[in-house]
């Protein structure tokens, strides 16, 4: 509880710099690139050689490729029978399955399952989540926004992603113990990441309720923080799988939209409006869907 409290103060700290001019608009992107460049791959480096592959571990790299299928099946089902348009279409594809494992993921499974989760939760973000931006994220805004991008591309941004640098770098590595000077300053560097994601969020929390965006958003993110977390908490219960890392893969199924995949398909001219909206909505309902969640995998 005192995690989340803490989480709370620091959205509460971004949303007062927002308010002051001090703090320029660039401020929130200053911190995410800080965060994606620097501290969250301290944090893989650090916990890598924590993780434990075994049939277990398989569990945190198949869930999120779950959650894909059934976001993109019941996203191309809605959009059919409420006729949305392409932007439309192509803004929920993107969004909806890839959610905002690492940013909000970390601290929030930090709050609620403490530093155990952490190792789980990188092969969840890494193999699932980062992989699927780098190429379903690809084929989407390739096929939806004009944008080409071949094989040899796609496979560039993901491999020269920070977290996926970071993460083959770990696994090099992995038998072998870094010097003290060297885990001290990962430590520092991690460490911060929680201050910084979560002011980034507050300074960016801005509602954008827009009518002809209200249904395609309703739905987006009914799926994305209602629906996809509960056919994992089903699928995995039924399976017989109630380990720490399928709940940890059933939480970070339930976390909010990417905030860069929203970023992406605005900067792509994909329904600016409805992609901000999921943003920044998003961040602010998942706040209390992730709480319930926690309650409903401790119960079921």
């Amino acid at each position: 509880m005192a995690n989340f409290i803490q989480i709370g103060l620091f959205v509460l700290l971004g949303m007062l710099f927002r308010r002051l001019k001090a703090f320029p608009e660039q401020t929130a992107h200053v911190l995410n690139m800080f965060a994606l460049y620097v501290s969250l791959p301290a944090v893989i480096l650090l916990k890598v050689p924590e993780i434990s592959f075994s049939g277990d571990t398989i569990v945190a790299a198949i869930v999120p490729w779950c959650m894909l299928l059934c976001s993109a099946i019941l996203v191309m089902v809605l959009s059919r029978s409420m006729h949305w348009s392409r932007a439309t279409t192509g803004v929920l594809l993107l969004v909806v399955p890839i959610g905002n494992t690492s940013f909000m993921g970390v601290p929030m499974v930090k709050a609620f399952f403490g530093e155990a989760g952490i190792p789980d939760l990188i092969v969840y973000d890494q193999i699932g989540t980062m992989l699927i931006f780098a190429t379903y994220g690809a084929v989407i805004l390739s096929l939806y926004s004009g944008e080409r991008s071949n094989v040899q591309t796609i496979i560039k941004r993901a491999l020269l992603f920070p977290p996926t640098t970071a993460l083959l770098i770990g696994l090099a590595l992995r038998n072998w113990s870094y010097p003290q000077v060297v885990v001290s300053t990962l430590q520092d560097l991690a460490g911060v990441l929680t201050a910084l994601v979560m002011t980034a969020i507050g300074f960016q929390m801005k509602l954008r309720l827009q009518r002809t965006t209200l249904k395609p958003l309703v739905a987006g993110l009914g799926i994305k923080l209602i629906i996809a977390p509960l056919i994992a908490l089903l699928g995995c219960r039924l399976l017989g799988l109630e380990s720490l890392v399928a709940d940890i893969s059933i939480f970070e199924a339930g976390m909010p939209p990417m905030v860069t995949a929203c970023a992406l398909a605005a900067a792509a001219g994909m329904g600016v409006e409805l992609a901000i909206a999921m943003a920044g909505l998003g961040l602010v309902l998942a706040f209390a869907s992730l709480p319930l969640l926690y309650v409903l995998i401790q119960y079921l």
